[in-house]
């Protein structure tokens, strides 16, 4: 049952054309790839968080490698810009749940040119009574905030290779 279901979904695929983000990544960043994260100075914490999912979001989503500065052919500047709370719940007095909006500014160095890009996620989580678990659960909450900055990135740039696929494709078909 599971052969045929894989087979299936293999067929599925292809059929449709469809090709992983990191095809259309390829037409944006070359093979080697320069990261820089500052990260906001209140929460310092979080730039090896960053600095780690970012490098492996380059081998992973990008099939590429980090590069030092001065070898890279493409760059990705990462500026963690800080969270801000907003209560959503009290149970006597207390908040007991709440709103993490994280915010990142990402900035892309590539064959296409510069590329900013600004992206603000959320996230809820819950507040526990002791205060030591209420830090680690805002820790949590803004790392699946980065998290989903940087899948967001991702789809972005898969995107903008996707719309310099079929620039240089339309090219091509012009000059025939």
């Amino acid at each position: 049952m599971r052969l045929v279901l894989l087979t299936m979904g293999v067929l599925l695929f292809t059929a449709c054309g469809y090709k992983p983000s990191s095809h259309y990544i390829k037409h944006i960043f070359a093979d080697s790839v320069y990261v820089e994260v500052a990260v906001d100075a209140i929460e310092p914490e979080n730039a090896p968080f960053i600095k780690d999912e970012m490098n492996r979001l380059v081998y992973t989503r990008f099939k590429g490698r980090v590069a030092s500065k001065e070898q890279a052919s493409s760059a990705i500047y990462v500026n963690y810009r800080g969270t801000s709370y907003t209560p959503l719940a009290y149970e006597d007095g207390y908040v007991t749940r709440y709103r993490a909006n994280i915010r990142v500014n990402f900035k892309m160095k590539t064959k296409e040119g510069v590329i900013s890009k600004r992206i603000a996620s959320i996230v809820e989580a819950d507040i526990q009574a002791s205060s030591l678990t209420s830090s680690t659960l805002r820790t949590e909450a803004i790392r699946v905030g980065l998290a989903k900055a940087l899948d967001e990135f991702i789809a972005y740039i898969s995107v903008h290779g996707m719309m310099a696929e079929k620039k240089k494709n339309a090219e091509g078909k012009n000059t025939h």
